[in-house]
């Protein structure tokens, strides 16, 4: 299996399901409350919350990979598990 097919199957179920998608990588916690609340008082605020989350854990988990650390936390993402890509033991560096 590739590294970009789960990625694939993140977006396709985020595109029904937004909170699922959020579960998925985040966790439940306050990302996953934010998007439930989001999805429900409108189908396209969710969605956007969603793929920025997807976006935010994807490219980091890339640039942790090729040994680039983040410099700074992403705005608006609570999960820490988003924040360092998923990988356990990441943490932000300086420059």
């Amino acid at each position: 299996m590739s590294d970009s097919a789960p990625a694939i199957l993140i977006v396709i179920i985020t595109l029904f399901l937004p909170p699922v998608g959020v579960l998925m990588i985040a966790g439940c916690g306050a990302d996953f409350l934010i998007n439930l609340l989001l999805t429900c008082l409108g189908y396209i605020p969710g969605h956007i919350h969603a793929f920025y989350l997807e976006y935010v854990y994807f490219d980091r988990r890339a640039r942790a990979r090729d040994g680039m650390l983040p410099q700074k936390r992403a705005g608006g993402i609570y999960s820490e598990r988003v924040q360092n890509g998923g990988l356990a033991g990441a943490t932000y560096g300086t420059a």
